[in-house]
């Protein structure tokens, strides 16, 4: 496995656009359909991706991620966070996100990987796993046991990686696709268990 040449600093309000392309990569064409409904027909699909990530309120923000970088440059990036107890999932959830939500209830008490992601010059080069090894660090900070994420069953790239750093399959949910188009048809919930726990 190719070591990560590079260092690691908290994203800050500078990183959004970057952290906005690399949640894009890592959720393979979701967000971006998601992120062009709700700008309507005369809005800019990625400025809504940038005031998503610019949250300071909820988990879902740059407050969470941690930038990668080579020679100065942002090669990557992870936003992760604890998930808390199962929450029933909201009427005015996007159909989109329903199976995802579902599954993210079905890991209560993990420290979620939300988005992994490099740009493509930067992939090959061990960004990943050394961003999920920082995951599994902050995990051991938060005193959780688990770590959790989400994949699409057709990123058989990203599941090598994930099962190489200790992931399981854990449960499947069927997608719903609608207006995005993607190969998949399942998304499937890895957890993994830190080692001596």
């Amino acid at each position: 496995m190719t070591k990560f040449d590079g260092t690691f600093r908290r994203a800050s309000l500078l990183d959004v656009t970057a952290l906005a392309e690399l949640v894009e990569f890592a959720g393979e064409g979701l967000p971006f359909c998601l992120w062009t409904q709700m700008a309507g027909p005369t809005g800019d699909p990625w400025e809504v991706g940038r005031k998503r990530v610019s949250s300071e309120t909820t988990d879902y923000s740059y407050r969470n991620a941690l930038i990668a970088e080579c020679a100065g440059k942002t090669a990557g990036a992870l936003l992760g966070y604890p998930l808390r107890e199962s929450e029933p999932i909201a009427a005015s959830e996007p159909a989109l996100l329903v199976p995802l939500h579902e599954l993210m209830n079905m890991a209560p008490h993990t420290w979620y990987v939300h988005a992994l992601a490099a740009y493509p010059e930067h992939r090959g080069h061990g960004v990943g796993a050394a961003l999920l090894a920082e995951a599994d660090r902050l995990a051991a900070a938060a005193a959780l046991s688990e770590l959790s994420l989400i994949v699409s069953d057709t990123n058989t790239g990203a599941r090598r990686l994930y099962e190489r750093c200790g992931y399981r399959e854990t449960a499947r949910r069927k997608m719903v696709k609608r207006e995005w188009r993607h190969p998949g048809t399942d998304w499937v919930l890895l957890i993994k268990r830190h080692a001596g726990n």
